[in-house]
């Protein structure tokens, strides 16, 4: 039985037991069955409207995290490397020390209905201290189609803030879950003493339709979803996996 760390509340727990086997499929049978659709976006993150004076992140009630929903079976499972956000971490120091965000794209494959991140992609990008954009985008597919790789979500830095998803990244999330369900949102933040890093989506349907309906742009507060959930909430199907290896692909220095 293979050992997996699980995420659904923002705690680690071992072990998990593996789903169980499944008459082999095509990968294009998964693929149909699973509705998904590609390419998917890369982490471009929205802009600040030129008209208006942006407000800073700290000023705007952000909403804190759900706690991840038990809803077995709604989302194929995500494995991560274990190693993988300590790895980003360290290669985001630089910035990290010049109070500036980093990003960077998650990729992998599907093996008998189940997601794994195999590849770590670095995006050019443009960086402040509270916003992160990828640039040079083609080459970031070039990367995905080399490999037949899914975007399975996107990881990235709050080097002063707390662990948290802000309306920006609420709305970069989007991008990425309307595409595929299961995407997910890591976010690590070295300086905050209560939590590190979090793994987050958005709730479905309440968050996904309240981001869909905003048409607001640079941080702003949002409206909570009519059916009382949280706008986003920690994963409940994503597993910290210590014998999934992954690639890193650090675009930045080609």
């Amino acid at each position: 039985m293979q050992s997996v760390l699980s995420l659904d509340d923002g705690q680690w727990s071992l072990p998990v037991k593996e789903p169980a086997s499944v008459s082999p499929v095509s990968f294009e049978e998964e693929f149909s069955q699973l509705n998904i659709r590609q390419p998917n976006p890369p982490p471009v993150l929205a802009q600040v409207h030129p008209e208006r004076r942006p407000i800073s992140p700290s000023r705007v009630a952000d909403p804190r995290p759900g706690l991840a929903t038990c809803d077995t079976g709604r989302f194929q499972n995500l494995h991560v490397p274990v190693a993988l956000m300590e790895s980003f971490l360290r290669l985001a120091e630089a910035n990290t020390a010049k109070n500036l965000e980093t990003c960077g794209i998650l990729a992998g494959n599907l093996k008998k209905r189940t997601f794994y991140v195999t590849t770590l992609i670095i995006p050019k990008q443009e960086s402040t201290s509270d916003s992160c954009q990828a640039t040079n985008e083609e080459e970031i597919f070039e990367v995905q189609d080399k490999g037949s790789l899914f975007t399975l979500g996107w990881i990235h830095t709050h080097p002063t803030q707390t662990c948290f998803l802000s309306s920006i990244d609420l709305h970069n999330h989007y991008s990425y879950q309307v595409m595929l369900p299961e995407a997910i949102a890591i976010v690590m933040a070295p300086t905050d003493t209560t939590r590190k890093h979090g793994i987050f989506h958005l709730t479905d349907p309440g968050g996904m339709g309240v981001i869909h309906d905003c048409q607001e742009t640079g941080f702003h507060p949002h409206e909570e979803p009519l059916d009382g959930t949280s706008i986003y909430e920690h994963c409940s199907h994503v597993y910290m996996n210590p014998t999934v290896k992954f690639d890193m692909v650090d675009l930045r220095r080609v």
